[in-house]
């Protein structure tokens, strides 16, 4: 099934490397934009997916479908992002990904994160190791104050600003350096890649992170929100994704 579903993840992202300049719509919250791009990507991806696995419901951020329901608990459900980074999709900022999670009986089963500009596919299945093109990966074991970390501004919530950049300030002086990318799937699976050690953000949707959080937990991570607790895989939270390295919570977001 997993090769079914990366072949048709792989030709979403040429739909979006095809994808020339596309008419932009605008969504509630600040510089939260839609393309023509995202909707033809995610009916694409609803249509395939139905063929491999009929009797799924689907969860996508797009056309109304961004709405968990209790059905969606039970059996088969793809949670699918057509493009995290629309921004920089826009802007021709890279990356931006595809993202297609799959969740059964509520919880998560299988994650594929593809960037199709350096045709770079994450998979992984519960409990069978995280993969980068065929190559299982495994997160950083060296510590916080020796890695990159990496943070989103959480850019549709204006009131989590001023903490976003309050903890953001004080984990400068924990880590090398911060780095910023504009998809969050992205940056999970930097961090299961080994190329940082800890992202952060304070508030993500489900379409964001259910395919990268598998990934990254399958990868050795720590994949929380940023009080610790379990993720739902109901719908929003914040995001606190720790390698293998960052063996305990950093201060700055302890009482934060």
């Amino acid at each position: 099934m997993i090769e079914q579903i990366t072949s048709v993840v792989r030709e979403a992202g040429r739909i979006l490397l095809q994808a020339g300049r596309s008419k932009i719509m605008e969504k509630a919250g600040h510089a939260n934009f839609c393309t023509e791009t995202d909707e033809k990507i995610q009916a694409f991806l609803i249509e395939r997916l139905k063929g491999v696995i009929p009797e799924a419901s689907f969860l996508g951020e797009e056309d109304g479908q961004d709405e968990f329901q209790e059905k969606m608990s039970s059996g088969y459900c793809f949670v699918i992002d057509p493009i995290d980074g629309t921004s920089n999709f826009i802007y021709s900022y890279r990356p931006s990904v595809v993202s297609v999670g799959l969740l059964k009986e509520g919880l998560p089963y299988m994650g594929i994160v593809f960037n199709p500009y350096d045709d770079m596919l994450f998979s992984a299945i519960k409990g069978e190791g995280a993969y980068l093109n065929g190559e299982q990966i495994m997160s950083t074991q060296s510590p916080l104050s020796e890695s990159l970390a990496v943070f989103g501004t959480a850019p549709y919530y204006e009131k989590l600003q001023e903490r976003t950049f309050s903890i953001a300030k004080e984990l400068l002086t924990q880590c090398v350096d911060l780095r910023r990318s504009g998809t969050s799937a992205w940056d999970l699976c930097c961090v299961a890649m080994g190329r940082c050690a800890l992202y952060f953000e304070l508030k993500i949707q489900l379409w964001d992170y259910a395919a990268a959080a598998l990934i990254a937990e399958e990868a050795g991570c720590r994949v929380t929100d940023v009080d610790g607790n379990p993720l739902s895989y109901r719908g929003a939270t914040s995001m606190l994704c720790m390698a293998r390295g960052v063996t305990q919570i950093p201060s700055c977001f302890i009482g934060s």
